[in-house]
């Protein structure tokens, strides 16, 4: 195949700006929230070009905003740095800035704790008086405040420590961790599959600790080295493989005032991953699940003898979705509990013995995430609506119908924050940012949380439909100057699998696929089955098989918007994603050369057997009891097929999808004799922070199907 040489891409200034605003979100609130006396929300917020984030607070009655720290104050020179443990928690929780990445708030407000460079610091709100606190050697992890703000809990040296604020001394609460058998930290699939990133809680009367024991002497180690400084030791890291040993988990409890743990007792053999805990406003409540993800179980535990009581067994027999929000305890009263029991994603309470109350929000109403409850005024709060393409904010009065709190954008994110029933919500569009304000639970008093964020220029020219029957969602982005009966090529944009959608109505996941149209594309998406927010059947269509009908459906669809869009040039297709979009877009290119024309995967996953076991395990089941699950799941399987042009992009570093899934696929491709282009990012991880990176691999991208289409 002869490939001519590509015009030059466009509007090389929106993609420089896009990359060194880090995709036009610095420059915004983040982490807000508000004090307890319900006078102040903070919040972190860089400067618009600059990924360091510093503290501030805005007062709600008059508007006016203060910065209250910053690194550079704390650090007083020094530079900001990252140990691997720290860098590894970033990534899990998908963070790209530096500075302030997170703070604590004390329970009655009038302090907060933040870290740098693996210290500790104290701050008093009042003065703006900063402590450093007097911690070991080592970083400092997940620091969370005691209820009653006396002491400050975190993890270092492989133990929950303790310090006490009075005294600025710290102690050890629990003993003998080790690098193979740590205390208090969330394993890597708890942190990167479950979304639970902690691994200790304190009670709710600060006296005792919870905390997670973790043995991964049997988890496979993986090393990752830098291939541009060989004389670098390689970073290990723990990662378990479908079919292969697990870390092993267990929960203790121990006084602060220092002691002996008593461990939870469980059926752990049946029961071993340890997926969510809560001991807020409740009992020590745990939910465990089974390897195949098929059964679960919430378990009241008592904290003095450790023996635990079956509250509620759940089961499907494709998988179970975990959501973190639950069990919500509403003290003396019972539980709040999702399900998808009944077809489609439902709120249930739960008396305190597990029976159940009653349905709260009912399957259909389209619940997508909890904001809160106010047990005042017996409100439930939550995002979500019957359209999966937006995000609306409503409220659950006393097990009433769903009411809409009116909000300025179609899609939202909300919390229920401070101690006087006050929402912090960011509201966004196909025309706006994510913009901020906090207001009153009834919808009133809002305030603006002030942003200076550069806005960009970029306007999306993208419809929105649903495809006849009940189908996937669709987008098409058209280019600017889009001439009504002319063809173009197309380029196809996907992720198609679990717990991500494509088509949602905002602005910011649009604008470089906006950019990408303008260089003389259509750009086109489709929510097939697999993706969420539908019914528990169209999401679990994929079940034992991550391949067939998620290209299937990409296929179709593609061919059904056809109809529609006269303009799509069916005969030029290019297909792009990242991820399981970077799988799905090279199965597409391997399997479907009939209808992709050119490809792009960014950091695909392979060959499931080389991801972690609690995703893969979840859809796929074991490896040795569906092992045609993970041979048609294979980009192996599919290569001797392979026939049209695939450019892979992986970065060397990723600790996700580990770099060996390209090399992988690259060396069948190879001896298969199947040409293929690889391009590796050397020493980074599955995100792209770079700016210049960033920058330069969209153009890759643009010039790449420009040249094959």
């Amino acid at each position: 195949m002869t490939l001519l040489t590509a015009a030059p891409v466009t509007d090389v200034a929106f993609l420089q700006e896009f990359a060194q605003t880090r995709r036009y979100l610095s420059g915004r609130p983040v982490s807000l929230k508000v004090t307890p006396d319900g006078k102040t929300a903070l919040f972190l917020r860089s400067e618009a070009k600059d990924p360091r984030q510093t503290l501030f607070e805005l007062d709600l009655a008059t508007g006016t905003t203060r910065e209250l720290l910053t690194p550079e104050a704390v650090l007083q020179g020094a530079s900001e740095t990252l140990t691997a443990a720290e860098k590894a928690r970033l990534e899990r929780q998908r963070v790209s800035a530096r500075g302030f990445t997170s703070y604590q708030l004390s329970s009655d407000g009038a302090r907060l704790l933040v870290g740098l460079s693996g210290k500790l610091y104290l701050v008093e709100r009042a003065g703006q008086k900063v402590t450093a606190l007097h911690t070991g050697e080592g970083a400092c992890l997940d620091p969370k405040f005691s209820p009653d703000g006396r002491f400050v809990a975190y993890v270092r040296d492989n133990d929950v420590q303790l310090l006490e604020l009075s005294k600025n001394v710290e102690r050890r609460v629990t003993t003998g961790g080790t690098e193979l058998q740590p205390h208090g930290l969330a394993e890597f699939v708890a942190q990167e599959e479950m979304g639970r990133s902690s691994g200790y809680w304190f009670s709710p009367d600060g006296k005792a600790l919870a905390f997670q024991e973790t043995a991964l002497a049997e988890v496979e180690a993986f090393g990752i080295s830098d291939p541009m400084h060989p004389e670098v030791p390689a970073t290990e890291f723990r990662y378990p493989r479908p079919g292969r040993k697990n870390a092993v988990v267990r929960l203790g409890v121990v006084p602060l005032s220092g002691g002996a743990a008593t461990w939870a007792h469980w059926d752990s053999a049946a029961f071993p991953y340890l997926a969510t805990v809560t001991w807020r406003s409740g009992p020590l409540t745990l939910v465990v699940q089974n390897r195949e993800q098929t059964k679960e179980q919430v378990l009241r535990v008592d904290p003095s003898t450790g023996q635990a009581t079956v509250l509620l067994t759940e089961e499907d027999g494709a998988w179970l979705n975990l959501d973190q929000d639950f069990p919500l305890w509403w003290k003396d009263v019972g539980f709040f509990w999702k399900t998808e029991r009944n077809g489609a994603a439902e709120v249930e309470l739960r008396n305190v013995d597990g029976s159940l109350a009653g349905s709260w929000v009912k399957p259909g109403a389209g619940f997508s995430a909890l904001v809160g409850f106010d047990p005042a005024t017996k409100t439930l709060f939550f995002t979500g609506d019957a359209n999966p393409t937006q995000s609306l904010l409503f409220k659950v009065t006393d097990a009433g119908a769903p009411q809409r709190l009116e909000t300025p954008g179609a899609t939202v994110g909300a919390q229920l924050t401070g101690g006087n029933g006050w929402l912090a919500v960011a509201h966004t569009s196909t025309k706006a940012m994510p913009r901020h304000l906090v207001m009153r639970v009834d919808g009133t008093g809002a305030v603006v949380v002030p942003s200076v964020a550069i806005e960009p220029r970029l306007p999306l020219s993208m419809e929105i439909l649903q495809l006849e029957n009940d189908g996937p969602w669709a987008a098409v982005l058209k280019p600017a100057g889009f001439v009504k009966g002319q063809k173009y090529p197309v380029i196809l944009q996907v992720y198609g699998g679990p717990r991500h959608q494509e088509v949602v109505q905002v602005l910011r996941e649009n604008l470089v696929l906006q950019w990408l149209a303008n260089q003389g594309f259509l750009v086109v998406k489709l929510d097939g089955r697999g993706t969420p927010r539908r019914t528990r059947a169209w999401e679990r269509a994929i079940s034992g098989d991550f391949a067939t009908i998620t290209a299937a459906d990409q296929v179709t669809g593609l061919q059904a918007l056809g109809k529609k869009v006269p303009e799509l040039d069916l005969a030029r297709v290019g297909v792009y994603g990242w991820s399981f979009g970077g799988y799905l877009s090279a199965l597409l290119a391997l399997s479907r050369g009939d209808v992709v024309k050119s490809a792009v995967a960014g950091a695909p996953v392979v060959d499931w057997r080389d991801y972690d076991t609690h995703y893969t395990e979840r859809y796929l089941g074991l490896p040795d009891a569906r092992p045609k699950a993970y041979e048609v799941s294979s980009l192996l399987t599919w290569v001797p097929q392979a026939r049209r042009p695939l450019l892979l992009i992986h970065g060397t570093a990723d600790d996700n999808v580990y770099f060996l899934h390209t090399l992988k696929l690259s060396d069948a491709m190879f001896k298969a004799g199947k040409a293929h282009t690889v391009l590796p990012l050397t020493n980074f991880t599955h995100m792209v922070p770079d700016p210049l990176v960033t920058e330069r691999l969209w153009e890759r991208i643009a010039t790449w199907f420009k040249e094959t289409l």
